[in-house]
């Protein structure tokens, strides 16, 4: 029965993230069309603000559970054997980390 649970709940979790992708990237397109920044310090003192950094953080790690579920379900699926499959799973986890490491960098340096 866990094992069913499991599947249920990585499934709520990629429903759940999928919805707020989509809803931030509606907000920020539809604000970036309607009032575009005039320039590079405009946007980035945009994007400075507390509740659109926080936003924008949740949006990278919203991105990031979603990928790692998405690829973590085909990998499971398709790979068969279990060191195989372990290896290929650290791997895309180690990538998964950098490229969040990578964007909180950056997040950091618009403060």
């Amino acid at each position: 029965m866990n094992r069913h649970l499991s599947g249920f709940r990585a499934w709520m979790w990629q429903r759940a993230s999928a919805i707020y992708l989509a809803g931030f990237l509606v907000y920020t397109l539809g604000y970036l069309i309607a009032a575009p920044p005039l320039d590079h310090q405009a946007l980035k003192s945009w994007l400075g603000g507390s509740g659109m950094w926080l936003a924008t953080a949740l949006f990278f790690l919203a991105l990031l559970l979603h990928a790692w579920i998405g690829v973590r379900d085909v990998i499971l699926d398709y790979i068969g054997p279990a060191g195989l499959r372990l290896g290929i799973l650290a791997a895309v986890f180690l990538f998964l980390l950098v490229c969040g490491l990578w964007v909180l960098s950056i997040l950091m340096g618009v403060l």
